[in-house]
């Protein structure tokens, strides 16, 4: 059976297309500069990487051009072939705990939570309308990134905040990256063979979040009522004290938005080394001895210790830490630092294994009092599998 995983971003749509039950990716590809002047595509199958320039007025077209290729490369020989598509969406409130097939009452909630995600949802929902209109057959389904954080209790999800911003203005905890932090627990309980896990599961990427996971449950995560909370990331700011924002506009003249948007885009990794959000820039800064690009990455390294070891606490102890998402799983040195800084827990890094992680790996020694894995994230397996099971 053919199910396609796609990601409708405000220019961009990210595609992978599975044989389920199978999992088997048949093709994938990414719709880049949507509406925008020199808008391509890239699409991967059989091992082969072929990047097209195009026109890409809307995402319609995008979605036109997608279910071509399927036809062109012979994923499919019919569109009826299809029988689902899984759309990532951002924000589910705290409406949805998980996935659902889509109708006219979830598109409506998912327009009113685009106050939530101005640059996502709205984007999401343009999406899912051009697959409704070129596959009508299939069924569509919404994966929410916020859905895995549902569980989370009142008391950690609320802000001491007046009680009515919640009531009136949803103000409160939701969390992201749900979908990869779920993902990880299901690996971790299938790889111990084990149900009632203490797992600290750090998604570090150019976004990053840390979230304690309970028994598959999540109990807390390091994002909030937005992405920019939590942990420093490639250009957002992480936690801090929310004064300094008034403060600034009456320094600079600057809006609201503009300080906003500096806290999103222009901090961080990016904001501290006044080099780059990727951090394999700053890497190459830090072997010249640029001291800002050194500052950075130890503020980087502190702001996770400090989840991890605040979370330790929340969950009486923890059995696993993982890392995964693009710097979790592709940088030793950063994961050695992190859990040197957390020897105190009985933490004891194996060195080799840690240096030459390659996939799913353990990287602590037999006498490490808590296992440490690298695991490599799936988010579209995992709305290939929710979109399947909607299927059958």
């Amino acid at each position: 059976m053919k199910v396609l995983s796609v990601n409708a971003g405000s220019s961009s749509l990210k595609f992978q297309a599975y044989e389920m039950p199978e999992e088997k990716v048949l093709i994938s590809g990414t719709f880049e500069r949507i509406g925008l002047d020199g808008s391509f595509y890239t699409v991967k199958v059989n091992g082969e990487k072929i990047k097209k320039e195009v026109s890409l007025p809307n995402h319609k077209e995008a979605v036109r051009i997608l279910t071509e290729e399927l036809l062109n490369y012979h994923v499919v020989e019919d569109l009826t072939e299809i029988k689902g598509v899984g759309h990532r969406v951002v924000h589910g409130g705290d409406i949805y705990s998980h996935s659902v097939p889509i109708d006219e009452k979830v598109l409506h909630d998912i327009d009113e939570l685009s106050a939530l995600a101005p640059l996502h949802n709205p984007a999401h929902i343009v999406g899912i309308k051009a697959f409704q209109t070129i596959i009508p057959n299939a069924v569509q389904v919404a994966v929410f990134d916020t859905a895995f954080h549902q569980t989370i209790e009142k008391d950690r999800f609320l802000y001491p905040v007046p009680y009515e911003w919640y009531t009136k203005y949803r103000v409160r905890k939701y969390g992201f990256h749900g979908t990869s932090h779920k993902y990880i627990a299901d690996r971790v309980a299938s790889i111990m063979n084990r149900n009632d896990l203490k797992i600290i599961n750090c998604h570090i990427g150019n976004g990053g979040s840390v979230s304690a996971i309970k028994n598959g449950k999540c109990i807390d995560t390091s994002m909030g009522f937005t992405p920019n909370a939590g942990i420093m990331m490639g250009s957002r700011s992480g936690d801090i004290d929310v004064t300094l924002v008034p403060h600034v506009m009456k320094n600079t003249g600057m809006t609201i938005d503009e300080v906003v948007n500096d806290l999103n885009k222009k901090s961080g990794l990016l904001g501290i080394s006044g080099v780059s959000s990727d951090f394999r820039d700053v890497l190459v800064e830090i072997e010249k001895g640029n001291g800002q690009a050194i500052l950075g990455r130890t503020m980087y390294v502190e702001h996770i210790v400090d989840y991890i070891a605040k979370y330790y606490v929340e969950l009486n102890g923890c059995d696993v830490i993982t890392f995964t998402a693009g710097v979790g799983e592709n940088n030793a040195d950063f994961r050695k630092d992190i859990l040197n800084r957390l020897s105190i827990f009985g933490i004891e890094v194996d060195e080799e294994a840690n240096a030459n992680a390659d996939g799913e790996t353990l990287i602590t020694t037999s006498s490490s009092k808590v296992a440490a894995y690298v695991i490599p994230t799936d988010e579209e397996v995992m709305i290939a599998r929710d979109t399947f099971s909607f299927i059958q």
